[in-house]
């Protein structure tokens, strides 16, 4: 993998002789003004992007004048120690002094400069091993490479020198293609004693492409008789699967639904939700998963402009297809006792006549709506894979094992569900599905089927931790050896709460309808920067972009663009396309690259304001307001604002009905963030409005008043 250009070197990869002395000097010339180099050197959250090992940074209350910051410091196979530095800085003598106030550990910086361009560094670091684990068994020169590669990524800052790249395997085929080679042959996703199995899932494939039909076709080709679903009623095999579905798509080829059609699918996470799409694949007919956040009136409107032929819908969910226009024939997925004449799934599997349906050329395609956070949702046209890339990128940063079971609450009518549960059909995983999410109906089906992998948006995991300890503690969670949140922001306090109460088992995925996957964060990445979505998996590009789409320095803050082999194909409608440079999507999103290549999202593009003349995103306020003990939920967004143009609004659910302080949620921002963050207006709700992902939608949010205090 290639990170970013002249990446500074984790002292955990220089382990050889120990330090020979406590007092470490470095020296060095840099061609930037005293003054730049300056502004950085006293901010040192500055520090976590520039030097590799140095992790989250908060600023701290103080009772005296002294910025003090508390830092997570470690890296790779070592601890992550928690440590508070003094920062004390001595602008006319040019020097700066940081002091870990457990230890006698510190380090003085010296500033000296003859020239306007050029500044003299001088850093004496005493008893770095007390900062650092590391430091212990890394020699002087080491440590030494290590500080001046970190001074010369902030010149970088200063220069504009165009470094915040990262790629894993995306400019060179050969390396790609040998890593998706590696990938899915060590896994075992086409390893098998028998080489007629083999035969029959690559047939399969041929047949039905790297699709959900492809995947149960070649999975009974492989393992016919191992468990593929568990849902609330019932437990299907992988020939089940496919011999059902070979049943439903002759019935629907009998009712003349077929290439060319479009079909709806309005359920929940269920065995029969699984059928239908899987069926229609087999078809080749065009279908869209439509999701329970759309109106009535949205489904209606769906289905006559792109004149669907049919809408699968759960029971519970008829009031939403109400609208349906007459010429829409809607369909059942399970009975509806309300409603005994509307035909389900399992009435036609029984009336599928004995003739085969005609399998087409191409398989159907697959259509998922947006999350539609901060507007309303645009309909994607997802693409299909045309080999096992795809599958080994996910593999590459995700530690699945063959035939393990794997726990799907998330939903798979969004996106993120939905792509790891064609993924678990390689890994001829047994899934277990949950229809509606339970914290404790989820912990207590782990424990009952002992699930290895857990796949989650991050309000279940926050509804897992909020259960007490003494109700979490009854299941058995040992056999997870994985959880992976996806789907919608993770927030730092809940990643590290998480990681404090079920270990080093949290995978974090960034990606979007857009361009599926960007990034993954491993648990060393989120134990150490909880706030990071990690780095590219094989076969991606990510770059941070300025407005003239040229790249910027590793540690600055740009737009985040993604260029992999399974961007999707587009939005449906008068809608228009996203910026694209280089093959790159725009994800529209702002963040920065660090000194390792891990990706950190500072915002969304459309929820940055502009106050009193300064760009300012709200989610850092998210992040900050999430570690409140008397907080369980927050959003943040901008209103209107007389004076400044717009300011920050919090919308807040309080943990246990008890609201905290306003002024003092507001001093501890101002601390924390400075003024501009603030917000001044502060909402307590009982809930805050999300889709069925998970994604709080903003765009409802009741605005608070005008020119409100």
């Amino acid at each position: 993998m290639r990170y970013p250009p002249n990446r500074a070197v984790d002292p955990a990869e220089q382990k050889c002789e120990p330090v020979v002395t406590e007092i470490v000097d470095v020296g060095t010339d840099l061609a930037v003004a005293p003054r730049a180099l300056w502004d950085l050197l006293i901010d040192p959250r500055i520090y976590a992007r520039v030097f590799p090992g140095i992790g989250a940074c908060d600023a701290l209350e103080t009772l005296d004048e002294t910025p003090t910051w508390r830092m997570r410091i470690g890296g790779a196979d070592t601890e992550i120690r928690i440590i508070d530095i003094r920062l004390i800085a001595h602008r006319e003598t040019g020097s700066l002094e940081l002091q870990y106030t457990e230890k006698r550990a510190f380090a003085v910086i010296h500033l000296r400069s003859d020239q306007d361009d050029r500044t003299s560094v001088t850093i004496t670091c005493v008893a770095p091993e007390q900062v650092h684990p590391l430091m212990a068994v890394v020699a002087n020169a080491a440590v030494h490479e290590w500080i001046t590669a970190g001074l010369h990524r902030l010149v970088d800052l200063v220069r504009g020198a165009q470094t915040s790249i990262a790629v894993n395997g995306e400019d060179s085929s050969v390396r790609t293609q040998a890593g998706v080679a590696k990938h899915i042959m060590s896994t075992g996703v086409l390893r098998s004693m028998r080489p007629d199995r083999v035969i029959r899932q690559v047939g399969s494939l041929v047949a039905f492409g790297f699709t959900l039909a492809g995947g149960y076709a070649a999975a009974t080709g492989h393992s016919p008789n191992r468990t593929a679903l568990i849902d609330s009623h019932r437990t299907s095999t992988f020939r089940e699967i496919h011999t059902r579905t070979q049943a439903l798509a002759t019935a629907l080829a009998d009712l003349g639904i077929g290439v060319g059609d479009m079909v709806g699918v309005l359920a929940r996470n269920h065995t029969e939700m699984i059928e239908i799409t899987t069926t229609l694949g087999k078809l080749g007919a065009d279908y869209v998963l439509l999701t329970t956040g759309l109106s009535a009136e949205r489904i209606a409107a769906i289905a006559e402009t792109h004149r669907m032929a049919a809408v699968f819908v759960d029971p519970a969910l008829s009031g939403l297809a109400s609208r349906l226009p007459p010429s829409v024939a809607c369909y059942n997925t399970v009975a509806d006792p309300a409603r005994p004449d509307r035909t389900t799934v399992e009435d036609l599997i029984g009336s599928a006549s004995e003739r085969r349906f005609e399998k087409p050329e191409q398989p159907g395609r697959l259509f998922v709506l947006t999350s539609g956070t901060t507007g309303a949702p645009k309909i994607t046209l997802r693409p299909i894979p045309s080999g096992f890339s795809s599958i080994a990128a996910l593999l590459s940063k995700l530690p699945f094992d063959m035939h393990e079971t794997m726990m799907i609450p998330a939903p798979l009518s969004h996106s993120w569900g939905l792509a790891v549960l064609h993924l678990s059909l390689p890994l001829r995983a047994t899934v277990v599905l949950l229809e509606r999410f339970d914290a404790r109906e989820c912990l207590r089906l782990v424990a009952e089927h002992q699930v290895n992998t857990l796949i989650v948006v991050p309000i279940m995991l926050q509804r897992i931790l909020d259960l007490p300890e003494a109700v979490r503690s009854r299941y058995d969670t040992s056999s997870l050896r994985m959880v992976v949140c996806g789907g919608a922001t993770l927030s730092e306090a809940t990643a590290l709460r998480f990681i404090d109460a079920y270990g080093d088992i949290l995978y974090n995925l960034y990606g979007s309808t857009e361009v599926s996957w960007a990034t993954i964060a491993s648990p060393t990445d989120l134990s150490l920067s909880p706030a990071t979505v990690g780095r590219p998996p094989l076969g991606t590009k990510i770059a941070i972009l300025d407005r003239e789409s040229h790249p910027l320095p590793v540690g600055a803050t740009g737009r985040i663009f993604v260029g992999h082999n399974m961007l999707f194909e587009g939005y449906i409608g008068d809608v228009p396309p996203l910026p694209e440079v280089d093959g790159m999507l725009y994800t529209g999103d702002y963040g920065y690259l660090d000194a390792t290549g891990r990706l950190f999202i500072s915002g969304r593009d459309t929820e940055a304001i502009l106050c009193a003349g300064e760009t300012v995103f709200p989610r850092p306020v998210e992040e900050a307001l999430s570690y409140h003990p008397q907080i369980s939920e927050v959003a943040v967004l901008g209103v209107p604002d007389r004076d400044s143009g717009q300011r920050l609004a919090a919308f807040i659910v309080p943990r246990d009905n008890t609201p905290p302080d306003p002024d003092t949620i507001r001093v501890q921002i101002r601390h924390r963030l400075g003024r501009l963050s603030v917000p001044r207006d502060i909402v307590f709700l009982d809930t805050l409005p999300r889709n069925a992902a998970g994604n709080i939608l903003k765009r409802i949010l009741t605005p608070v008043p005008r020119y409100g205090t």
